[in-house]
């Protein structure tokens, strides 16, 4: 334990360097907010299993070895690159290989759920949410369309944006529903660890963090086309529009813990 202590300083030591642009992002950029309490509940879940990990056998894997010495190489190359996203996933790849090395395999299999978790503090990249974003702005701007005009409202759909007959309403890639997926997502996960009914309904769970989070947005995006008509897209795009972000994603969060709650009292 004493060699992994060590090397886990110089290991956290050694990552400094992309801890400040990191924390930059998840203050400064909403949707990647989440990344804060990521290594918290990472370490919730490592103490909640803190009775097993004391009785977890300790060796040593010279695998790990392998693991820890390219995931440093390889973080050494993409930092000096600057491909942020790959230095950062170096971050956890590293101290997967350094608890295998310093404490074996069982000991391992009994932190890997917290430690894989901490993927999820890690922001997308831009080029991959741009990449997504797009189809999905005009999936929520179709559909959404076609509700108004359920309410016998006159809308016009051109690519992600909508007409009516005194305004028009602008679909955005905020609306897309792809930065509150993440963040419902990674609840998704959370819910299928506690679960323990199998990967196959744990995926299911997870998976299901896509529907709800693109019907929410569609409903955020349909809700914002009827105030826009009725009260001007001032009203729309104002304040209600801001808060309008928070309860898509408690939508999507009571969807998930719903479906949760379901399947651990049917299975």
């Amino acid at each position: 334990m004493l060699r992994f202590g060590t090397l886990l300083i110089l290991w956290f030591a050694a990552f400094f360097p992309i801890y400040p642009q990191m924390l930059k992002t998840w203050l400064n950029h909403s949707d990647n907010s989440h990344g804060m309490i990521v290594p918290l509940v990472s370490v919730y879940f490592l103490w909640t299993n803190r009775a097993e990990l004391a009785e977890a056998k300790i060796s040593s894997m010279n695998l790990g070895a392998y693991v820890l010495f390219f995931s440093l190489l390889v973080y050494l190359v993409s930092y000096a690159g600057s491909v942020a996203f790959i230095s950062r996933c170096m971050m956890v790849s590293s101290l997967i290989g350094l608890v295998l090395f310093c404490l074996g395999r069982e000991f391992f299999s009994k932190t890997a759920f917290p430690i894989l978790f901490l993927l999820f503090m890690i922001p997308i990249p831009e080029t991959v949410v741009n990449l997504v974003s797009f189809p999905l702005q005009l999936f929520a701007t179709k559909v959404s369309t076609s509700l108004i005009q359920l309410f016998s409202i006159p809308a016009y759909r051109e690519g992600n944006m909508v007409y009516f007959a005194n305004t028009q309403l602008e679909v955005a890639e905020a609306c897309s529903g792809i930065r509150s997926l993440v963040s419902l997502a990674m609840i998704a996960v959370i819910f299928a660890h506690l679960l323990r009914r199998g990967w196959f309904i744990g995926a299911i769970l997870v998976l299901s963090a896509v529907p709800f989070s693109i019907l929410a947005n569609i409903l955020r995006v349909t809700g914002t086309g009827l105030l826009a008509h009725t009260f001007g897209s001032r009203i729309a795009l104002g304040f209600l529009h801001d808060i309008s972000g928070f309860a898509v994603f408690l939508f999507g969060m009571s969807m998930l813990f719903a479906e949760y709650r379901l399947l651990r009292n049917a299975l």
